[in-house]
Formats: C-alpha cells, sequence, structure tokens
C-alpha cells in the first residue's frame, strides 16, 4: 500500500502538468480499449456475477455489479463525455488588481492524489479513474470485493489507454488485494500520500471513512430523498415523477424514499399516487390516516422516515401545506436530493430556498441525481457536507486552486 501511494504521488506531479491534450488523447484511448476488451470484460464480471449469487447478495447489490454490453458501452461513453469537457485546470476563477497595483488571480489546481473506495459497481474504476485524470489527479481505487475481477479488467484498458498517451499507469491503480485492512492503509492517507477520500457505497463503509479518516472526504451517509407533492400539483405530473423518482433503480441514492402529500389534494391526488406505486410493485408504509383511505399500505414506524430503504419501499404521510414539508424534509432528511411537485412558482421558489439539500428540485425525479444527468460527463460521487464539493462531484469538484500573484517591484511598507 505503501508503494502504491508513492507511485501515485509521483504520477500525480506529471499529471499536473499534463497538457489538455494528452488527457484527452489517454481518456479516448481508454474508451477504444473498452470497447476492444468488451468480451474480456464480461468474462471477468461473469465471475464476479457467480461470486455474488452464491453469497446471496441483495438483489440492489447484483443489480449494481451486473455488466452487459449495453452497460460496457455505457462505460465507453461516458469515458469520452468527460474527455468532452473542458478542462478545469488552469481556470481562472476570479481576477482582480490592487490599489498598488498587484495583481491577483485565483486559479484552478488539482487537489493532487484522490483514493476513491466503493462498493459493487465496477463501472466506478472507469468513472472515477477519467473523472480524476481530467482534472489532473492520480487515482487510488479499491473497490469491493464482488468486483474485483470486473474492475481489474476495466483498469488493464484504462491503463492502456494510458500507454498510448504517453501518461504514466500509475495515474489510475487499484488496489489489487480484499483483505479490508488496505481500506484502514487508504483512510491514514499512506503518510501524505493522499489528498482527499471520496467513498461511494453503503452506509457501513461511508460511515467508517467518516469516522477513521485522517484526510479530507467527500461523502454521503445516506441518500434520504424526498418528493413532497403541492397542492398545486398537476395530478398526471405527480404520478408520473413520483412513480419515477421511486421505482425506476430503487437500488440507487437518488431513489425516493419518503412521500410527502398536502393535506389540501388528498381526495383528488393521494389514491392515484398510491396505486401507481402499488402496481408498481412498491410496498407502502404509511400513517394511519393514509391506512384508512388505501388498506394495502403497512403501517409506517418513526424509524422508517430516516430509512434509507434502496428497496421498493417508499413511507408516505400527509402534511399541512408546505412549511410542514420542509420541516419534514430538514428533521428527517440527509441533504441530499429533494423534489416538489407544483404549479406555483411562489411555493417551488420557496421550497428551492429552504430546503437545505445538495440537489433541489422542482417538477423533476430525484432520479435526476447524477453527475451524468447534470452534464458532467460522470461522477464520482454525491457529496452533502458544506465544503467544497457539494452535490455530484465531477472534474470541477476535484480541484483546489491557488493564487498568482504579479507585481512590478512592490514592497509591503
Amino acid at each position: 500500500m505503501a508503494d502504491i501511494g508513492r507511485r501515485a504521488r509521483a504520477a500525480a506531479r506529471r499529471l499536473a502538468r499534463a497538457s489538455t491534450e494528452e488527457k484527452v488523447a489517454a481518456l479516448k484511448a481508454m474508451a477504444a480499449e473498452v470497447r476492444a476488451r468488451q468480451a474480456d470484460i464480461l468474462r471477468a464480471n461473469a465471475v464476479d456475477v457467480s461470486a455474488m449469487k452464491e453469497n446471496g447478495v441483495a438483489a440492489s447489490f447484483l443489480d449494481r455489479g451486473t455488466l452487459d454490453a449495453t452497460r460496457v458501452e455505457a462505460i465507453a461513453k461516458a469515458l469520452e463525455e468527460i474527455a468532452a469537457l473542458p478542462d478545469p485546470v488552469g481556470r481562472v476563477l476570479a481576477a482582480w488588481t490592487r490599489p498598488n497595483g498587484l495583481s491577483i488571480e485565483r486559479v484552478a489546481t488539482p487537489l493532487g492524489v484522490i483514493g476513491i473506495i466503493f462498493e459493487s459497481r465496477p463501472n466506478v474504476t472507469a468513472d472515477a479513474g477519467a473523472l480524476s485524470l481530467m482534472a489532473g489527479n492520480a487515482a487510488i481505487l479499491r473497490c469491493g470485493s464482488d468486483s474485483l475481477a470486473s474492475s481489474q479488467a476495466i483498469l488493464a484498458a484504462l491503463a492502456a489507454g494510458l500507454r498510448v498517451a504517453g501518461l504514466p499507469e500509475d495515474a489510475i491503480q487499484l488496489v489489487p488485494i480484499k483483505d479490508r485492512a488496505a481500506v484502514g492503509e487508504m483512510l491514514t492517507g499512506l503518510d501524505g500520500a493522499i489528498d482527499v477520500i471520496v467513498p461511494r457505497g453503503g452506509k457501513s463503509l461511508v460511515a467508517r471513512v467518516q469516522a477513521e479518516a485522517r484526510v479530507p472526504v467527500f461523502a454521503h451517509l445516506e441518500g434520504i430523498c424526498h418528493v413532497y407533492i403541492d397542492k398545486a400539483a398537476d395530478l398526471d405530473m405527480a404520478v408520473t415523477v413520483t412513480v419515477n423518482a421511486k421505482l425506476r433503480r430503487v437500488g440507487v441514492c437518488g431513489s425516493a424514499e419518503t412521500l410527502l402529500v398536502d393535506r389540501a389534494v388528498a381526495d383528488s391526488h393521494l389514491l392515484p399516487i398510491l396505486k401507481a406505486l402499488h402496481e408498481g410493485g412498491c410496498e407502502i408504509r404509511a400513517t394511519e390516516e393514509i391506512r384508512a383511505r388505501f388498506p394495502a399500505a403497512v403501517p409506517v414506524t418513526e424509524a422508517d422516515w430516516s430509512t434509507e430503504y434502496l428497496a421498493p419501499i417508499i413511507s408516505v404521510a400527509l402534511v399541512d401545506g408546505i412549511d410542514a414539508a420542509i420541516e419534514h424534509i430538514e428533521t428527517y432528511g440527509s441533504h441530499h436530493t429533494d423534489s416538489i411537485i407544483t404549479a406555483d412558482e411562489a411555493a417551488a421558489a420557496k421550497f428551492l430556498a429552504n430546503v437545505d439539500s445538495a440537489i433541489v428540485l422542482h417538477n423533476a425525479s430525484t432520479q435526476f441525481a447524477d453527475g451524468g444527468e447534470f452534464g458532467m460527463g460522470a461522477e464520482i460521487g454525491i457529496a452533502t457536507g458544506k465544503m467544497h464539493a457539494r452535490g455530484p462531484v465531477g472534474v470541477e469538484q476535484l480541484t483546489s486552486f491557488k493564487y498568482r500573484v504579479r507585481g512590478s517591484g512592490q514592497t509591503r511598507p
């Protein structure tokens, strides 16, 4: 692990000087290699999937870890989309001139070495490595044991792309062992080699990282996302958006876990939404007030309001207007992603201003909580903290900055 850290630090120094053309060439070559090695990647993935089935992993984890030709092509396309992004390094973030003539610029710079710890999804190997590269950073990746074979096959394609562009293969490294002690080594910072840690996985992983890390962390602990149906919501939109927010993919962090409905439209909106969810295979946990209207629902508990199900389950409550909805979200939410469905622009503005989450939406599904959907090409994760990166962590969020000051012989009196 110490050697991995040393090699990553050396690669990071080279990447900090890499031109946009070199990084783009590497990313495009990576995409071509992923396509050329599709059969190898799928064979490796079959090994991982077989082991996951034998180990009885949850259906949501099995879905995340399974690749097919379409998903491999999506990995290649994501690499090309990242290559098409503006280079974030060297951007002048602000510039001004002082009365004494000093010219000052704040300029974006790479972070250095990023440690990414993730579970289940082998595509994160490509996404995280490519985003780090485009931002001029070296990456040390530690995947879950369930996806090690798949990740190694994908890494081989990335390494080939780096060779084509003349960039160091150590720019993207994968921890080659399953021993969990490797995670602990990364959390110590590998003797100063790692500048920031990004955990992407379940609650237990993220909680451990946040508790033990000795370097800065970009992370979210849980995605307890809400959809609020305002009294001015269009019914068809409310049904369509809620079903998508919950059921499009239940195992992602942007899946809605709680539905709040303004009591003023309970008679018109509640049952159509619940019936659509129920018909889609969703278990509904609701208050007694709602169960009286929809007997198929099961009783909700206090713990449900703060539970990330990652399953076809949703908690439902009626609230007395937008203020009560905001209060519920601020009490039980995880500051990840929350949405309001309404035709009332004033209500939407109030919700967007007062819900303190990384992503707040109006008339759109919470499943848009994704860097690719934000035009970032991909993301390295969703950050719900308030320092530096927040929301989807893309190439711009993987940079820091420095000040460049130009003078003409000024001295300070």
